[in-house]
């Protein structure tokens, strides 16, 4: 009886351990992915000095591949240097061409520089080099520079519009942006062929989840989505539904072989940010001007882009005749003693 009882008390034992282990793998959560995402096409990165919105399965996330823990840290590193008290970050990219000596990355930095209430958000400025020179000649001219390095590419070379690279690297800004929203962080990115002469930030609603620039305004509702959009200018405000919203932006490319992301962005705006439950938001080209509709009220425009036209020599010129007439305003009103830091509606 002695051992009978024995055995069954060695078994009644081990049962209430195994019970006991497994209760515990259940309540302990599964180890985090580094950084929090998941990894995916072979990318790598190179650091230089109230709506529910519908969940992206994990398979899908949108982030940078091969990144390892250290790189990742320190790309969370860099944008805790750069962020606005509320994590807002802005971006540029930029490759070898545009960077050069003289060339769009030096007029975009300088008009940083002399815009109005401009020079302190250098320091929320990460500029993207998709290239080694790009990346090297930025740290000569700023302090937050951000090697982007695709395996495979060679973004070096000026892009020409609607071309194979071209496209895979508006596809790769594109989700680089998510990856930001994905860190926590919301973002204003701006072309590098935009010059920025007073905060646009300003002109931003607090209530947009999203607001993009755009070719052609028309009318007086932001909120109104029959404009065409212009990728050159956006804010994006991290939160689920933004990250869901970027997630099924980039699948939908797929229903639109050989086109560009804005192109994208434009055929699904009502269906994803109905889906999602995002605002979206398109700023008046009165104060997000370029040269598809411009406008040169220097007492209300912020920015001006280069678009609608094409090659970079082209862009140079042009940006450069408006920042210099810009200049020009500015000496203007303070021999007559006018205002010019004043915004005007």
């Amino acid at each position: 009886m002695s051992y009978s009882h024995n055995t069954k008390n060695f078994w009644g034992f081990l049962l209430g351990a195994a019970v006991t282990a497994a209760c515990i793998l259940l309540l302990v959560p599964p180890a985090p992915c580094p950084c929090g995402v998941l990894p995916a096409e072979r990318e790598s990165v190179v650091l230089g000095n109230g709506t529910q919105a519908d969940p992206i399965p994990s398979t899908k996330k949108l982030h940078m591949a091969g990144i390892s823990n250290s790189t990742g840290h320190e790309l969370l590193e860099l944008l805790k240097r750069a962020a606005m008290d509320d994590k807002t970050i802005i971006m540029t990219f930029t490759n070898e061409a545009w960077t050069a000596p003289g060339s769009l990355l030096d007029l975009f930095l300088q008009s940083f520089r002399l815009g109005v209430r401009t020079a302190p958000l250098l320091k929320h400025l990460i500029v993207v080099a998709v290239d080694a020179k790009a990346y090297e000649r930025c740290q000569h001219v700023h302090q937050l520079c951000y090697y982007f390095r695709v395996d495979g590419a060679d973004f070096a070379a000026e892009q020409t519009y609607m071309q194979k690279d071209y496209l895979d690297m508006m596809w790769r800004r594109n989700r680089f942006q998510a990856r930001i929203l994905e860190l926590g962080y919301s973002f204003v990115f701006t072309d590098v062929d935009i010059i920025w002469l007073r905060n646009p930030l300003l002109r931003i609603p607090i209530g947009a989840d999203m607001a993009m620039s755009c070719d052609f305004f028309g009318g007086d509702n932001p909120y109104d989505l029959n404009k065409f959009a212009n990728g050159g200018f956006v804010y994006a405000k991290a939160s689920a539904r933004m990250e869901a919203f970027y997630g099924s932006w980039y699948e939908a490319r797929k229903g639109y072989p050989g086109a560009h992301e804005q192109y994208v962005f434009d055929q699904v705006k009502h269906e994803l940010s109905a889906r999602h439950g995002v605002r979206v938001q398109f700023v008046d080209t009165a104060y997000l001007s370029g040269f598809c509709d411009l406008h040169k009220d220097f007492y209300r425009v912020c920015t001006v882009h280069a678009n609608c036209l094409l090659g970079l020599k082209s862009k140079l010129q042009r940006l450069t005749e408006v920042f210099d007439e810009w200049k020009q305003f500015r000496e203007k009103a303070a021999l007559l003693g006018s205002n010019t830091t004043a915004l005007t509606d």
